[in-house]
């Protein structure tokens, strides 16, 4: 088993509190967020204001009587998110982070499961809550970020933080003299499963601290870095990489106002860093190759570019901003690291980014490890692998295939959760009794410990002949089209009810309008094109995986707030 040794020093610390603690002492008066007003002005909060900022509210909640509760939060990406985060898990209570996404009854059921005694909200999602407020348990307490004034049903955020700061200024210390201990859950998260069935992920101090600092022995982020929050912040792969590891490293942060304002963002905040899924940065990639291919010779300068930049790099000139600097402008002009997650990404995306002068880290977590476990490195910059393990990560790979080396990837470390809420018969599924978190996902490592996916366990179609087909590969072909838009594969039946592979695609509607030269196109135009595009990736298959079944869809696939496919949810009736 290869273990990675750590190439950048870090700090220590047992929790959260003492991380942000040290980085207010090094850091001080630097700016941590860059927050938008409400008219549209931007100002910068210092570290020692945010920990300021940190310990009122935390003072007013022990005060009121939410010491040791259950605190939710959700919301739009923003200052009093991650605030009201931290001001919960530094010393009052355990902090649920909620999907403002779903609807009112996933919700209620969270908060009831979870016990939630108070909420931390935005203005829409307390108008989930307002809606339906005959359905919330009694008693509960909500706080709502825009609301100006207290009324007989919430509190407004700022005055619950002013009053907590006259407390904490008359001596008040509930909350700055908590003992935090690092072993207990800190965090609760639900995470939806293949299945549909949600679960609540315990995750403790320990869990995020380890993370971060073995994160940061292979990556380094730097005080001049500045990120920007665009994923939602109650996922733990943005919420630990983009902030814990952001406050840590002495830098700073932004808050993106939506996806549809990304690339608005870029040029205000001109940040260097940020958290992406391959879905945003594979669309973002089709848009700039589509420019190049319209403009004379595009294709030529580009791929010309491309190699003069490389060999430029050899002899120490850096030549990306000379070629493509009107692609760099596109996010802001500053941009160099782009950590990327969640599914597997094409090579020659990570490739063209780093000739545009940024580098893409890719890697592979779960919500249940904190979620990173295995990744790409400074000195490691794969385009077709997950990388390799962080410091302190043990991956084994078990019930292998004898040909192909494929199994199931089961990991190791400090970051692994504490187990499943009150559900204690699904934790001894997924943890051993070595430790070993069983991750569900199949894969397989190279002679050089490098570590590749190939799909889940419950998404593999098995033939009649036994043949085991992993559909996320099938997936990425298809995908790679320009005609596909999205695609999902899953297990079909032929006329003697043996399992095939079907293929459901939402077509690129645009591009096979622009191809055919045609506004109005018909459904037997769609389907001629795509069957074309199936019937091409079908050549370069074995045959037991090609694609026998066909359906085109018309609408989007139902994602989830990351941009990623929910399987269970896009089954066709048949």
């Amino acid at each position: 088993m290869i273990m990675t040794k750590p190439f950048y020093e870090v700090r220590e610390f047992s929790d959260l509190r003492e991380m942000l603690m040290q980085s207010v002492e090094i850091y001080g008066d630097k700016t941590l967020f860059e927050v938008k007003g409400g008219s549209g002005n931007i100002y910068g909060v210092s570290y020692k204001d945010f920990f300021r900022d940190v310990n009122s509210v935390g003072t007013m909640l022990c005060s009121a009587g939410f010491k040791g509760c259950n605190i939710a939060v959700a919301g739009q990406n923003s200052y009093k998110w991650i605030l009201s985060y931290l001001s919960t898990v530094c010393g009052t209570g355990t902090i649920v982070p909620i999907d403002k996404e779903l609807l009112f009854d996933e919700i209620d059921g969270i908060l009831k499961v979870a016990d939630v005694k108070l909420i931390f909200c935005d203005n829409d999602f307390f108008k989930k809550l307002y809606d339906n407020r005959g359905k919330i348990t009694p008693g509960t307490k909500i706080v709502c970020f825009e609301q100006a004034d207290d009324d007989e049903f919430s509190l407004s955020f700022d005055i619950f933080k002013d009053n907590g700061k006259k407390l904490l200024d008359e001596g008040d210390d509930s909350f700055t003299s908590a003992v935090i201990d690092p072993e207990v859950m800190c965090s609760l998260l639900f995470t939806s499963g293949t299945t549909g069935t949600s679960k609540g992920v315990m995750l403790s101090h320990r869990n995020f601290c380890s993370d971060v600092k073995h994160c940061m022995e292979v990556v380094k982020i730097y005080p001049e870095d500045k990120g920007i929050s665009i994923l939602p912040l109650h996922h733990t792969y943005e919420c630990t990489v983009m902030m814990f590891m952001g406050i840590y490293s002495g830098g700073s942060a932004a808050f993106c106002d939506g996806l549809k304002y990304v690339v608005k963002n870029f040029k205000e905040y001109s940040p260097t860093v940020f958290v992406s899924v391959p879905l945003l940065l594979e669309k973002v990639h089709k848009t700039i190759m589509k420019r190049i291919e319209k403009k004379k010779n595009g294709m030529k300068l580009f791929n010309f570019g491309k190699k003069t930049v490389k060999i430029g790099s050899k002899f120490g000139f850096d030549l990306r901003r000379l070629f493509f600097k009107e692609i760099q402008d596109v996010f802001g002009g500053r941009m160099r690291l782009i950590i990327v997650g969640a599914a597997a990404m094409n090579p020659q995306i990570i490739e063209d980014f780093a000739a545009f002068g940024i580098q893409i880290i890719y890697g592979y977590g779960l919500t249940e490890c904190s979620p990173l476990v295995i990744c790409n490195n400074d000195r490691l910059l794969l385009t077709d692998s997950i990388g390799v393990p962080l410091p302190s990560v043990e991956v084994k790979i078990i019930n292998k295939e004898p040909e192909t080396g494929i199994g199931e990837l089961c990991v190791r470390g400090p970051m692994v959760m504490l187990g499943y809420y009150k559900n204690p018969e699904e934790t001894a599924k997924v943890i051993d009794e070595d430790g070993f978190f069983h991750t569900g996902d199949l894969g397989y490592a190279n002679e050089r410990g490098e570590f590749f996916i190939t799909g889940r366990i419950k998404n593999v179609i098995v033939t009649k002949n036994g043949k085991n087909i992993y559909p996320e590969e099938i997936e990425y072909h298809i995908g790679q089209n320009r005609f596909v838009e999205e695609c999902l594969v899953l297990e079909g039946k032929d006329k003697n009810g043996e399992p095939v592979v079907e293929a459901n695609v939402y077509p690129n509607f645009d591009e096979i309008r622009e191809t055919l030269g045609k506004c109005d196109i018909s459904d037997s135009d769609v389907f001629k094109i795509i069957h074309q595009v199936i019937e091409e990736i079908n050549k370069k298959l074995p045959s037991y995986k090609r694609v026998i079944r066909l359906k085109i869809r018309e609408t989007e696939f139902i994602k989830n707030t990351t941009a990623k496919i929910q399987r269970f949810k896009n089954v066709p009736s048949n």
